[in-house]
């Protein structure tokens, strides 16, 4: 969706757009900036394919787009991006999706050769993003991503303040960004999408692994997060992890037609039963 937004809104909430080509904005001692990038080049595909360790990626990767919220008194970085999330999916490591036309299925082709579908094609990532503490002026702090430096996430009893969200705040930034895409050779859709938006008081943002192999299986996995802004150096942040998933069958058992609301997660999402849920806030240790 566009959002146009006014000068007026952005200064009353302190905030202001980042410089001239980046995409985002600074408010409240946060820098959020959004990247958009073309599809990996040949040459990009086979480093990334030697480093995951995989003959083996979606058709699309935007290996240079991203999300990056900077919480700039603490250091606190949260981001997320394909090769982690990558990473995420070649670590689960799941079985490939049973498809009742394995013979169409059975083989996928790339020049001068045929690979078999022994892996999980669908790219399914538990990936939730990743977090660092970057050094500040003050601090002189050494960046870590090993969750040694002071920040991890733990399990709580807090909730998305979902109320607040729907609330009728001026959207100061929002943006959509696709990580990567597969589909599935026409044979459903893999995606891995991150939307944020900003508002005077807080920002949001959601993770969504969709994925729909056709007459199969229908998996969703969000992660919202969300920051509600204060005065306190350590911000506040909950993440809320949400995995959905049926067959077509089970589905189909419970009288919900095959039709084309299965192609909008929006949509079917509350008709998945919930396999998995956690909320977690960041926590600091000093």
């Amino acid at each position: 969706m566009e959002i146009q937004v006014d000068d007026k809104d952005l200064k009353s909430a302190g905030a202001e757009l980042l410089p001239e080509g980046r995409s985002g904005l600074r408010i409240r001692g946060w820098e959020i900036e959004s990247r958009k990038r073309s599809i990996l080049k040949s040459s990009d595909v086979e480093e990334w394919e030697l480093k995951l360790k995989t003959s083996h990626l979606p058709e699309m990767v935007f290996g240079e787009s991203g999300l990056t919220l900077k919480h700039l008194e603490s250091g606190v970085k949260i981001y997320f991006n394909a090769m982690d999330a990558l990473v995420g999916w070649k670590q689960e490591a799941l079985p490939p999706v049973e498809v009742p036309a394995a013979a169409k299925w059975k083989f996928r082709s790339k020049p001068f050769k045929e690979i078999i579908l022994d892996y999980d094609y669908t790219f399914t990532t538990p990936y939730s993003g990743s977090e660092t503490i970057e050094a500040t002026a003050e601090q002189g702090m050494r960046e870590t991503s090993d969750g040694s430096c002071s920040v991890q996430w733990e399990d709580c009893e807090e909730k998305i303040d979902v109320v607040a969200l729907a609330s009728k705040e001026p959207i100061l930034f929002y943006d959509e960004i696709i990580l990567y895409e597969d589909e599935l050779a026409d044979n459903g859709v893999s995606l891995l999408t991150v939307k944020v938006r900003v508002m005077p008081s807080s920002w949001f943002l959601l993770l969504r692994f969709w994925l729909r192999v056709d007459g199969v299986l229908m998996r969703l996995r969000d992660t919202r997060m969300h920051c509600v802004f204060g005065e306190s150096m350590n911000p506040t942040i909950l993440r809320e992890c949400c995995w959905r998933e049926a067959t077509f069958r089970a589905l189909s058992a419970k009288g919900l037609p095959d039709t084309a609301v299965y192609s909008d997660p929006n949509i079917i999402s509350q008709k998945l039963p919930v396999v998995l849920h956690r909320t977690q806030k960041l926590v600091f240790f000093r």
